[in-house]
């Protein structure tokens, strides 16, 4: 995927959606993952000439794990002329040593936000801007499906009332396969995820099962994605794309 067809895309639910307006300022979760370092990439050049005035920083939750190397991530923000913050927290240690959690991923996440909204409140940041996408949301859905016995997933814009702070989601009209071309495209620096249960998630099983379906009954991805969300937002917001 082109970059103009990425900033076409994350401005359209921006626009659609209400997500930035003028004077915000806004933290980008930055994982260094291809999710958030595509969001980045986007949200950085699309304030050159969006016309609602808004500033980014970028803010890390290094969680603690040793083999983690965030030179490259860094040196990114600096090229992008966007403010870098990592916090260091000892995350991993209290999942995986500490409490020993049999789901260390409800538990990590927990404590991920709390240490992101800490930070981002602390530098004055009023928003918050997440990588998501819409193979995020349908797996949201399906998860919440096997696991809970309800029917739930994300909004694009999520209002925190007991932080103060909004979360956007600008990427929620792209696919993780537009994403992964993207990446490619620009050949952008991607940290690989240092979490030793990565890749043997409930999520990347959830995950498998929808591409399962996808290649069985093609279009059966897009068909849950607009379905999810024509459930699940205002009658008054615009038609999902």
């Amino acid at each position: 995927m082109k970059l103009q067809q990425v900033l076409s895309l994350t401005r359209q639910a921006i626009d659609d959606y209400g997500m930035i307006e003028e004077g915000d300022k806004i933290a980008i979760g930055l994982s260094g993952g291809k999710d958030s370092i595509t969001l980045l990439y986007a949200l950085s050049h699309l304030q050159a000439f969006y016309p609602k005035h808004f500033d980014l920083i970028a803010v890390t939750v290094d969680v603690g794990f040793q083999n983690i190397d965030l030179d490259k991530t860094q040196q990114l923000c600096d090229s992008l002329k966007v403010p870098y913050h990592i916090v260091h927290t000892q995350i991993a240690q209290i999942v995986f040593d500490t409490r020993q959690d049999t789901n260390p991923c409800s538990l990590c996440s927990k404590m991920r936000k709390g240490a992101m909204n800490d930070k981002v409140k602390e530098l004055g940041c009023n928003k918050v801007a997440y990588g998501h996408h819409k193979d995020d949301l349908v797996e949201s859905m399906m998860m919440s499906l096997l696991f809970e016995g309800r029917l739930h997933s994300f909004l694009p814009v999520t209002h925190w009332d007991r932080s103060g702070l909004t979360l956007i989601r600008p990427l929620i009209y792209m696919f993780e396969g537009d994403v992964k071309g993207f990446i490619k495209e620009m050949n952008l620096p991607v940290v690989k995820n240092p979490c030793p249960v990565d890749g043997s998630t409930k999520r990347e099983y959830v995950k498998k099962v929808i591409n399962e379906l996808n290649h069985d009954h093609p279009g059966s991805k897009s068909r849950m994605y607009r379905a999810i969300l024509e459930g699940i937002v205002h009658p008054e917001c615009p038609p999902v794309r």
